[in-house]
């Protein structure tokens, strides 16, 4: 399966036969995906990556040998054109939060539509982030927070951010999407992209993902004491 297609390279990564082998079959017939290769862990996921050079990698997250987390971190490093999509069990997975952090483009449950695979490889191959909005909130809420007395992002330290920026950037946090933030800004969804895009800039951040893990991590929002699973509490 190295023969070059028209379609997304696509890179299978699973350390169970049966669901790379699944995976392979959804994606196979489409004309739009060619799967380039199949690996079991992520040590033979970062040299196939090497050799295949795929579009995006489908990245199990728990895995032998060198987990999905430690493979996105070097994929993210060597080859940064690569996407990664990272694969998990379960829906709330301190794993998924380190390997956005490490550089994943998104996340998908393994039980995943063949549907909602396909559009998730589409949309990260752009450069985009897949997680639901909610969903990243519930995630990083959970698993991330702010230690003690940890400074501030420089944007923020140095001024750099604007008003509108930091309350876009809190927004996001709180799990509002684009036409959510236009909403309760009573602002056009092109000003919220143009405030997005610079927002990363100065975050220093790729993506969504990454803004909101910063967030949490800067004490910008916090989670509700005792609901974990939620964004709210709001800081200064």
């Amino acid at each position: 399966m190295t023969a070059a297609g028209p379609g997304i390279r696509v890179l299978i990564v699973d350390d169970q036969p049966l669901v790379r082998r699944g995976l392979s079959l959804i994606l196979s017939p489409d004309p739009a995906f060619d799967v380039v290769g199949e690996a079991e862990d992520g040590e033979q996921a970062v040299a196939l990556a090497h050799r295949l050079r795929p579009d995006v990698v489908v990245m199990d997250i728990r895995m032998p040998v060198l987990d999905g987390v430690a493979a996105t971190e070097e994929l993210a490093r060597t080859l940064p054109e690569c996407r990664v999509l990272a694969l998990s069990t379960f829906d709330m997975d301190e794993y998924v939060v380190a390997a956005l952090r490490a550089g994943a483009h998104g996340f998908l449950p393994k039980d995943v539509s063949p549907e909602d695979l396909g559009a998730a490889i589409r949309t990260v191959h752009t450069g985009e982030a897949v997680v639901a909005p909610r969903l990243l909130t519930r995630l990083i809420s959970t698993y991330v927070r702010a230690p003690l007395g940890a400074p501030s992002p420089p944007a923020v330290a140095t001024g750099e951010l604007t008003p509108r920026e930091v309350e876009v950037w809190r927004l996001m946090a709180t799990g509002l999407d684009n036409p959510g933030i236009a909403r309760a800004m009573d602002i056009s969804q092109s000003t919220v992209k143009n405030h997005i895009t610079s927002l990363f800039g100065k975050l220093d951040v790729r993506d969504r993902a990454q803004a909101v893990i910063a967030a949490y991590e800067s004490g910008l929002v916090t989670a509700r004491a005792g609901g974990g699973d939620q964004a709210g509490g709001v800081t200064g």
